[in-house]
């Protein structure tokens, strides 16, 4: 959500569900469930007298036997006041609202899939990611605009459809399998609204503020402290999702009718707001994110072109005819970053320039020059150390890299690659040749190892005895 957060009912709307059940409750339920992410728990809250008539949609479908169409809708203006663009910003090599994307195409209970913005450049990273854009109208995206305010327009351009899974973009540790059990309340169990919460075990105390010159505890009796053990805690919402069906947002309500909130586990419960959050969240990601369906690629070979990746394409030359070529020594560094994590690197260059080969040596890489067919020389030197196509990072900066750039399993350019190398490459760098392009690359493949790790860990565990 950006730094205004849209107001009370919007990204991150007030607190309105139930203390929930105790602790006995909630292992009991865990234990009673066949799915292997028992440990995600619901409860119902109240119902809203004045929203009971939400339902009414749903019985008309029903009655009918049509289905409702169910469509995830995410929030992400461009003004943001906290972090500028923060939406897009890359958190753990991917955009923020990358992460919920992949999640909510890929939980498969959504019939579409939604991007509310106003600004161009979040709308292409949205498209690119696999969802529609809602493209939000300027009275809707003011500082003082709600979210409410903003999916109220979107039910009114869309009325296919009936069910609205609003999803923050500053969650980006939500799984598929959150919002299948979520869905699952509201289209198996019959409820008007899913929201999302995680139990906290804080003490409260009342704000000391003009006239009142003490403060008193809120939640707990100071002479009867208990452990934490012994204490439920509190439910608070993580902000992560709010679903809810068409009538209650027509009515101008983002929770009411019957209503049920789901229990997230405190490790996913990560919202970015403000920048210093940002390398938290980074480490949070990695470790309980989702990364999707596919094996993440465990890179073990790192070739890249010498001219125009290492140096910045220039020939020097000295009063006497010597070569001079220059390069970055944050690149240099990179080089053995990978090298220490246990990936090999390797130059390829067209040229026989002894100055490479010094360069080469010093670095302690392998370096093949002259030559002419790059994707047949890839080939054989995989075939040399027993490797396939995923297990290599390639990169390169031209037309002549473009087949090696489409089969490698990871694949980069620098910033001022040509459009030809840019669209074959599924990674293209902020920085341009020579200037830190390489070690930009190499943190890249580095942090989707890492990633794959993570993936590996998330795997193993047993989250039915979580």
């Amino acid at each position: 959500m950006d730094k205004k957060k849209e107001d009370p009912m919007d990204d991150e709307p007030e607190f309105n569900g139930s203390a929930g059940a105790g602790t006995a409750a909630r292992k009991r339920k865990a234990s009673q469930s066949d799915d292997p992410k028992a440990g995600q728990v619901a409860h119902p809250a109240a119902d809203v007298e004045d929203g009971s008539s939400s339902s009414s949609g749903k019985k008309k479908k029903e009655e009918t036997g049509k289905k409702r169409h169910i469509a995830a809708l995410i929030l992400a203006r461009g003004g943001s006041k906290g972090i500028p663009l923060k939406n897009i910003k890359m958190l753990a090599g991917v955009p923020l609202i990358g992460w919920v994307l992949r999640a909510a195409i890929d939980s498969k209970v959504f019939d579409s899939v939604w991007v509310s913005t106003d600004h161009d450049d979040i709308e292409k990273v949205a498209k690119a990611w696999g969802a529609q854009v809602h493209r939000r109208s300027p009275e809707v995206s003011r500082d003082s605009s709600s979210s409410l305010d903003t999916i109220q327009e979107f039910v009114r351009l869309n009325p296919v459809v009936d069910i609205i899974g609003h999803i923050q973009a500053t969650s980006p540790c939500l799984h598929p399998f959150h919002l299948q059990e979520a869905m699952g309340m509201m289209t198996k169990q019959g409820y008007d609204s899913v929201f999302s919460v995680v139990r906290r075990h804080n003490f409260r105390w009342q704000e000391i503020k003009k006239g009142v010159p003490k403060t008193k505890p809120l939640n707990l009796n100071p002479f009867k402290r208990p452990r934490r053990q012994d204490w439920d805690g509190e439910l608070y919402e993580n902000g992560s999702f709010y679903f809810n069906t068409r009538d209650l947002v027509e009515q101008g309500m983002l929770q009411g009718g019957n209503m049920i909130y789901y229990e997230m586990l405190p490790e996913y419960s990560v919202d970015i707001d403000v920048d210093i959050d940002w390398p938290i969240a980074e480490q949070r990601v990695l470790r309980y994110g989702y990364f999707g369906r596919d094996k993440l690629e465990q890179v073990k070979l790192f070739v890249t072109n010498f001219d125009g990746c290492l140096t910045d394409g220039k020939l020097y030359m000295s009063t006497t005819g010597e070569e001079i070529l220059s390069v970055n020594v944050k690149d240099t560094m990179a080089v053995k970053l990978l090298q220490d994590s246990g990936v090999e690197v390797l130059f390829i260059s067209s040229s026989d320039s002894p100055v490479q080969k010094l360069i080469a040596k010093k670095l302690g890489c392998q370096l093949k020059q002259k030559v002419a067919n790059k994707q047949e020389e890839v080939q054989r030197l995989m075939k040399e150390r027993q490797l396939s196509w995923k297990d290599v990072a390639y990169f390169g900066n031209d037309k002549p890299d473009v087949d090696c750039l489409n089969l490698a399993g990871v694949s980069g350019v620098p910033l001022d690659a040509p459009s030809v190398a840019v669209k074959a490459a599924k990674y293209t760098c902020h920085c341009a040749a020579g200037q830190g392009a390489i070690r930009e690359m190499a943190e890249h493949v580095l942090l989707l190892k890492e990633m794959a790790l993570s993936k590996d860990t998330q795997e193993k565990i047993d989250r039915k005895n979580f």
